[in-house]
């Protein structure tokens, strides 16, 4: 942590002329409040101000005066911007006029639940993997979808056409402190992934946020457009945000247990088990939008059962071989549209509520799911996730649990809004319906 003083003087230091006052609305959207460094000690002593009722799900008119309280560890300044005159950033906590913390801002959720576990002992880290595609804009700079680009997992240049923005979207990061473990294309034609190192659950929801403004910010340089839309195309593979968890107590992995046949303690047991009760009315958070759904279907490597393994990757939990203090449960259904925040908490407290309860999971299932017949799955007491946005709303509402955690304020401004998008999208006439219906009724 940076105190007042060293921050007012590296402001100066670095010439740094405008200073950003970020923070994320529900929907994970990132906003900000852009002052100059002349107002930089009154920012620094919580006086910046905002109209909280111009962002959606936030306050009413006659309550809308929030305040920003920057967070100084956060401190970064961005590289791609000019080299004199220089912006910097700190992402904020949002705080209502009487100085309490305002119960709708995604970031204070996720402090609740960190909390909640510090009470326990534990510590949680968390390491996302953010897919993304790259697109092409047209004649006046709005994105498209179309890319001319035919590569496939792990190709380069000259077949992968966006490796040099890829390597400035890493060199940028690791500006800006990341530790970038790989990157890489996908699957996909113009789709790809940089991965970073696991930290402390809310520093990794903040470097997610910072990774998405900094790839979208580079791509736009290379004349190209970032996406994290879950599935941008059809007929491929979609963009999935898996996140790799642990808990650490007295800086142990407490996942850990060498004599257990799988290397996993009683706690990981329980965590899987929790997240598992849970996912279903989770999955509105981890899978936000309509289009997320569609990336969720059989044939695309996307998690559409609920299970867990050690070896397959068909599941939607799965163990990665690295063992003893490297231990970690994958979740492999989030998307990068979803709100980091928000989904390290619902994931952290249902691990917990597995663990406080002494929950235990169904047997790991090793072989390909997407390959069993549904009498097998069936049998084997495998479940389906949400299908659609409208089935993960209802899940929601059905687990008090997941409300709980998000908190009054959160879960019925959030829903509202999920409820309002279903509507709209259930009221359009899709160009599939014209291909399948106008010639043939």
């Amino acid at each position: 942590m940076y105190t007042k003083q060293e921050i007012m003087d590296m402001i100066e230091e670095e010439d740094v002329e405008f200073i950003r006052l970020q923070f994320t609305d529900l929907s994970g959207s990132l906003k900000n409040v852009a002052i100059t460094a002349s107002q930089l000690e009154r920012a620094l002593d919580n006086k910046c101000v905002f109209d909280g009722s111009a962002i959606n799900g936030f306050t009413r008119t006659e309550e809308s005066d929030m305040y920003l309280y920057p967070d100084t560890s956060t401190f970064n300044i961005f590289p791609w911007r000019p080299q004199q005159g220089k912006v910097a950033r700190f992402i904020c906590d949002i705080h209502k006029a009487d100085g309490s913390q305002f119960e709708g801002d995604p970031r204070y959720v996720l402090r609740k639940v960190l909390k909640e576990a510090a009470e326990l002992g534990y510590t949680f880290n968390a390491g996302p993997e953010c897919e993304f595609f790259l697109f092409h804009t047209d004649d006046f700079g709005n994105p498209t979808n179309v890319s001319h680009e035919k590569a496939g997992y792990f190709d380069l240049g000259p077949i992968d056409l966006g490796e040099n923005a890829r390597r400035d979207m890493v060199l940028n990061l690791e500006s800006m402190g990341f530790e970038v473990l790989a990157s890489h294309h996908e699957s996909a034609p113009a789709q790809h992934e940089i991965d970073f190192k696991y930290d402390e659950a809310l520093k990794t929801a903040d470097n997610i946020m910072t990774f998405k403004l900094t790839v979208k910010s580079i791509a736009k340089r290379h004349g190209l457009h970032a996406t994290f839309m879950p599935k941008p195309k059809s007929g491929i593979n979609g963009s999935g945000m898996h996140l790799n968890m642990a808990l650490l107590k007295d800086g142990k992995n407490v996942f850990r247990d060498d004599s257990d046949k799988n290397g996993l303690s009683k706690e990981a047991y329980s965590f899987i088990a929790g997240i598992m009760k849970h996912i279903k009315g989770m999955s509105v958070i981890t899978n936000p939008l309509v289009n997320s759904y569609k990336r969720l279907v059989p044939g695309y490597e996307a998690p559409v059962y609920i299970a867990w393994s050690t070896t397959s990757r068909s599941p939607l939990i799965r163990i990665p071989s690295l063992r003893g203090e490297e231990t970690n449960i994958e979740l492999r259904c989030p998307d990068p549209a979803a709100n980091p925040y928000l989904v390290l908490a619902v994931c952290l407290a249902a691990g917990l509520d597995g663990i406080k309860n002494n929950l235990q999971p169904p047997i790991n299932i090793e072989e390909n799911i997407y390959e069993m017949s549904e009498e097998k799955r069936m049998a084997e007491g495998i479940e389906h996730m949400p299908e659609n946005l409208c089935d993960a709303i209802e899940k929601f509402e059905e687990d008090e649990f997941v409300q709980k955690v998000l908190g009054e304020h959160i879960s019925n401004k959030y829903i509202q809004a999920k409820k309002k998008e279903w509507q709209e999208y259930r009221s359009q006439v899709t160009n599939w319906e014209l291909e399948q219906y106008l010639n043939r009724y």
